[in-house]
């Protein structure tokens, strides 16, 4: 059974929000020291378990609930109703710069940030040369924080968050001010984080930043929970819902686009058919079924593959590898031929997409148009998405006797 990192338990958080205020003396006489105000629930009895080592994504539109939330577990706001509970040691960085002294150095800031995350001095005297490192701010570190950028900001305190050797870390937000370089450490420490069992509980707008990180996701909507799961799902069907021309066919798939040109279906067929399994390193054609309301000239046919993980694999349209496709009417399919299909063994979906001759205006995209499993072929497999061939070599050893 996968252990809970975090349970959050029927939690429900409340603000008061003021119409009026009592500013002067006169005021609270004449209102009878009453101010006009209503109750705004930014949590609304939400539920859900984070799994230990796993890295979870918080997303929804600005006022969901979701920094509202990340603060209740880091124990800066307490829920009215319901409970939080952690299992493990948290750390969290929650905004640029939060703990810092702007008339304080870099130096003595690392001291008081880190003192208030639970380290010791000498846990922090230990980590400090390590600290500075990963910031990258070496050469500013005795310069009062006031004259940092916000990008400086976000390094050194996400430097003294990670190395208080958190169980669970929570993170909102400030990875978007941090540059390339830091990202890229960052994402590798996260990686380093998963696999040394530990948690990572995320808010982000980011979403090929959290494609990339998450691997469990929980949607916020006005405060309540709408889904929760597995991270490439749970992303798509929130992105879906920020589109104002979403719809759901027969089948349940969600459409986005225009719809002067659909997707009807997609089938994913071996060189022998489409009842045959797909072997690795054996031939695959995607077949696209669309239909046409009114002519539609040159339109663009597109189809990417991503493992069920949401790890984008592949793609292929008709823009770079032809044929242009003219004038189109009516119902008609066309097929994108891939030879000696590189996939490991595994689950995979297809998307779709359909739009102008320009590619910048869509007319149908489906994310989920179709799934296939890919079986094992000639060669055996060892892991990973891709399965190609490979060959070892030794160099040969000449034995040098006496002289």
């Amino acid at each position: 059974m996968t252990t809970t990192a975090v349970a959050v338990e029927h939690v429900s958080k409340k603000f008061r929000v003021y119409h009026e205020r009592n500013q002067t003396l006169k005021s609270a006489i004449m209102r009878r020291r009453r101010s006009v105000h209503e109750d705004f629930w930014a949590l609304d009895d939400v539920t859900f378990d984070i799994p230990e080592g796993s890295t979870f994504a918080l997303v929804g539109d600005n006022g969901s609930g979701k920094s509202t939330l990340l603060k209740c577990m880091a124990k800066i706001l307490y829920p009215n109703k319901g409970s939080i509970a952690a299992n493990g040691k948290v750390a969290a960085l929650l905004e640029v710069g939060s703990g810092f002294h702007p008339e304080l150095s870099g130096r003595d800031n690392v001291y008081l940030n880190g003192s208030i995350l639970g380290m010791t001095r000498p846990e922090i005297d230990r980590k400090f040369d390590e600290i500075v490192d990963f910031s990258g701010v070496e050469e500013f570190i005795d310069q009062p924080v006031k004259n940092y950028s916000s990008g400086m900001y976000v390094r050194l305190g996400f430097s003294v968050a990670i190395n208080v050797d958190p169980e669970i870390l929570l993170v909102d937000e400030v990875l978007a001010v941090g540059d390339a370089a830091f990202q890229d450490k960052c994402a590798e420490k996260f990686a380093q984080f998963r696999r040394e069992g530990r948690t990572v509980v995320v808010v982000s707008h980011s979403m090929p930043q959290l494609r990339a990180m998450a691997d469990q996701a929980a949607w916020l909507q006005h405060g309540k929970l709408m889904e929760v799961g597995e991270a490439g799902g749970v992303l798509e069907r929130y992105l879906d819902s920020t589109r104002g021309s979403t719809r759901l066919d027969e089948q349940g798939r969600s459409h986005w686009g225009s719809a002067e040109m659909v997707v009807e279906d997609v089938e994913v067929m071996s060189s022998e058919g489409p009842t045959r399994p797909i072997r690795s390193g054996e031939d695959l054609t995607i077949r696209v079924h669309y239909r046409v309301e009114k002519p539609v000239t040159d339109p663009v046919i597109g189809v990417g593959i991503e493992s069920t993980d949401g790890t984008y694999l592949w793609a292929s349209n008709t823009f770079d590898h032809g044929p242009k496709l003219g004038t189109v009417r009516g119902r008609g399919y066309v097929d994108c031929h891939a030879p000696e299909v590189a996939f490991a063994p595994g689950n995979y979906v297809v998307i779709t997409t359909l739009t102008d001759s320009t590619t910048q205006h869509v007319y149908d995209q489906v994310r989920d148009s179709a799934r296939f499993a890919v079986e094992s072929g000639k060669q055996r497999w060892w892991g990973g998405y891709i399965h190609t061939e490979s060959r070892w070599q030794a160099p040969r050893h000449v034995e040098v006797g006496p002289a």
